[in-house]
């Protein structure tokens, strides 16, 4: 089976290829093709991701996306004669919220022919409605043409299969699993007693994990993202062996439950900066106070969760596991204790190879095109 996988949850618009070769969770999987883009430097000069912004970006690279994976995986082929234009009739209706892409990819199918894509497996949440608009009808619009099935699928089940994923196969997972899932959107903590199988143990009761980052980031006037210049000066800050450069609250530590909350700590960090010039030896100390604030807290309500449930294994998802700090204090906590999986870097963004991956999952349960919708804020539990 051939899966065509369609990401644009946010801010990257990812595109690939991928054959699945047996049945779902056995199946060894082949990456034909890959492409992705970044807006990053896009939504940089606005210090975040403007969902408009990110949907209109979405628009104009989704085509050039699709065209560079299906050349990778060899299966784009010039058309050898014209399409007659009732063929497309249709787009405009089902592309009628994405200007010009109708008109886009009608040029695309005049001009290339695309065989051999057993099923299109798109991202319909959860994530910024306007942005997972634009893959859910590109989608829709792509399924006419080729006369294949859509699978919705869930974003973040996409994030906690790609953390199992060896490039070629799933780890066979011993359950109960316990999945941490951090990214900008998302703080959750999820048990599966068997595949597909979700229930949600707590969550963010505020700002999501990566959010904070971006948020601290932002007063300490570094760059967006911020993650990545608060992981990079936090690294300066313990080589370096700083003083603390304050006391910061570890918030819902002792809460009894396993939920989230970041939002005092982000008001915590302001109060201690405000009205301060920060030199660079202080902002490498407040980075590392913060970032060690949030590992602290990440690693208690897990080991709390791992106890409660008896989890056989423990896995990570989400963007915010690239974080060097992150991933190396729950190896130490953990990797001699359950069965710990943490995606390989590449795959720890939002990408398109954790859809197909999601997709192939949910290959018997096609979506009607009709009734294909995005879901903002779609739960994996559900």
């Amino acid at each position: 089976m051939n899966i065509l996988s369609i990401e644009t949850s946010c801010d990257e618009t990812a595109i690939s290829l991928v054959q699945a070769t047996g049945d779902f969770p056995e199946a060894t999987y082949t990456v034909l093709g890959n492409a992705l883009f970044s807006q990053i430097d896009i939504h940089r000069e606005f210090g975040g991701v403007f969902p408009n912004v990110a949907k209109r970006e979405h628009v104009k690279t989704v085509i050039p996306m699709l065209e560079k994976a299906l050349r990778e995986a060899e299966m784009l082929q010039d058309r050898a004669e014209r399409l007659p234009n009732e063929t497309f009739a249709h787009l405009t209706d089902m592309l009628s919220h994405e200007e010009g892409l109708a008109e886009a990819l009608t040029a695309f199918f005049q001009k290339y022919e695309i065989k051999g894509i057993d099923l299109i497996a798109v991202t319909n949440g959860p994530g910024l409605e306007p942005a997972l608009w634009v893959g859910v009808n590109f989608a829709r619009a792509l399924a006419s043409l080729l006369h294949v099935p859509v699978i919705p699928t869930n974003h973040m089940e996409g994030h906690i299969l790609s953390s199992v994923f060896d490039g070629e196969r799933l780890a066979p997972l011993s359950f109960p699993a316990v999945s941490l899932l951090i990214s900008g959107g998302h703080t959750q903590l999820v048990v599966s007693e068997d595949w597909q199988n979700y229930r949600l143990l707590g969550e963010t009761r505020d700002d999501a994990v990566g959010e904070a980052f971006d948020k601290v980031a932002r007063m300490m006037g570094l760059p967006y993202p911020g993650g990545p210049e608060i992981s990079r000066l936090a690294k300066i800050g313990r080589e370096k062996d700083l003083p603390e450069y304050t006391e910061l609250p570890r918030p819902m530590l002792h809460s009894g439950d396993l939920d989230f909350s970041f939002s005092g700590l982000k008001t915590a960090v302001r109060y201690a900066i405000q009205d301060t010039e920060l030199d660079e030896d202080q902002k490498a100390a407040l980075a590392r106070d913060f970032e060690d604030v949030v590992t602290e807290v990440l690693l208690a309500k897990t080991r709390s969760a791992v106890e409660e449930i008896g989890a056989q294994s423990l896995i990570l998802g989400g963007g915010v596991t690239a974080n060097i700090h992150i991933r190396a204090s729950f190896e130490k906590m953990f990797g001699d204790e359950v069965n710990l999986y943490l995606p390989n870097r590449t795959l720890s963004t939002d990408n398109a190879i954790m859809i197909a991956l999601a997709g192939h999952a949910h290959a018997n349960n096609p979506e009607n095109l009709d009734s294909l919708a995005a879901d903002g804020n779609r739960s994996i539990c559900a």
